[in-house]
């Protein structure tokens, strides 16, 4: 069976149940949705979970979750490692989403679900690139995916975060960036690069022309987190509130169904840094977040303390941060290698 088609009949094969108020309960899938939105998920998370539940569902021929138990988890999961062969983060996200299925919408204890496990990921080292060759990769960039880049590298802003940076966040006077609700729902305070400050402003100022062309044709909306938009219901169209980086179109808001202006594409700089490293002619492996890797592996190279750098990069524990001194150590743990000993004193075999 396609489990990628869509679900073209509900999940709940019985009728609609009719609570006490007379109103039918919603189905299964639109449970989940209000679930979710109840607990302030991110539409990606939104997205994501859904589909892995009807994925579930399809596997095991449309068969309700409710009269299904940890068996069936295993055997979906299994499949998923077996057969199709996905990556443990991919086996993970799938089991998060099935239990925030039987534990939030069906009420299931997850007691009656220890037998499950997360597939232990590999422990890989990060791309880091040398200070030549991020600055190979920058000067490949041009225009707004340059000054993109230099977030990335230049404050250590993780991809999402550089898309979703509000022009209120942007401190041109302390040259700074304040970082909202970032991974863990977390704030913090990071610096703003000198070599991006002009650019970054004359790039404002077309976004806020921008803006104002929207709003005198009726539009100029943007998406508020939480309740924001009632709480403050014309802040969604305030200058401050605006994405500084801002898709080229507008397009409608999945949950609101407005016409607003969204921030661009994840893929748009994603690509733009795949080229620039192609161009540069690195064969290191990397992405957007070795960018980042890279901002803290030269910031603690320059002497700066762990700490700080944990607090610039936003982690939870230090010894996240911590992974990064393995470029500090500079090949096996500081250890000079016995051939290089060797010919430091009877010199180079030509």
């Amino acid at each position: 069976m396609d489990q990628s088609a869509p679900l073209s009949v509900s999940c709940d094969v019985t009728l609609p149940i009719v609570e006490d108020g007379g109103l039918p309960k919603p189905r299964l899938l639109e449970q989940v949705r209000n679930a979710i939105r109840l607990k302030h998920y991110s539409i990606r998370t939104e997205h994501a979970y859904i589909d892995w539940i009807r994925r579930y569902i399809f596997f095991h021929n449309k068969k309700h979750p409710s009269e299904m138990d940890a068996r069936h988890i295993t055997a979906f999961l299994t499949d998923l490692a077996v057969n199709k062969k996905v990556t443990s983060s991919t086996q993970n996200q799938a089991l998060c989403a099935l239990v925030f299925l039987y534990r939030e919408v069906l009420n299931r204890e997850l007691g009656q679900f220890t037998d499950l496990a997360y597939a232990k990921r590999p422990a890989k080292l990060p791309v880091v690139y040398t200070r030549d060759e991020v600055k190979a990769i920058l000067i490949q960039l041009e225009g707004t995916t340059w000054i993109m880049g230099q977030l990335l590298y230049g404050a250590g802003l993780r991809l999402m975060e550089c898309l979703r940076l509000r022009v209120k966040d942007v401190d041109f006077g302390f040259k700074q960036i304040v970082v909202r609700d970032g991974k863990g729902h977390k704030d913090r305070v990071t610096m703003l690069p000198e070599i991006v400050i002009e650019p970054l402003k004359r790039h404002m100022q077309k976004v806020k022309h921008a803006h104002d062309k929207d709003l005198s044709e009726g539009f100029g909306m943007v998406y508020l987190p939480y309740a924001l938009e009632r709480k403050y219901p014309n802040a969604n169209r305030e200058w401050g509130w605006q994405y500084v980086f801002p898709a080229d179109k507008r397009s409608v808001d999945p949950r609101s169904g407005t016409e607003q202006r969204h921030h661009v594409t994840e893929g748009v700089l994603q690509r733009a840094v795949k080229m620039a490293i192609r161009a540069s002619g690195i064969t290191k492996p990397g992405s957007c977040h070795s960018l980042r890797h890279s901002f803290a592996t030269h910031l603690l190279e320059a002497g700066y303390d762990i700490r700080t750098v944990q607090e610039l990069l936003g982690h939870n524990d230090v010894s996240t941060t911590m992974i990064y001194t393995h470029v500090l150590n500079r090949g096996g743990k500081g250890v000079v290698s016995p051939s290089d000993r060797l010919f430091s004193t009877e010199g180079q075999r030509d």
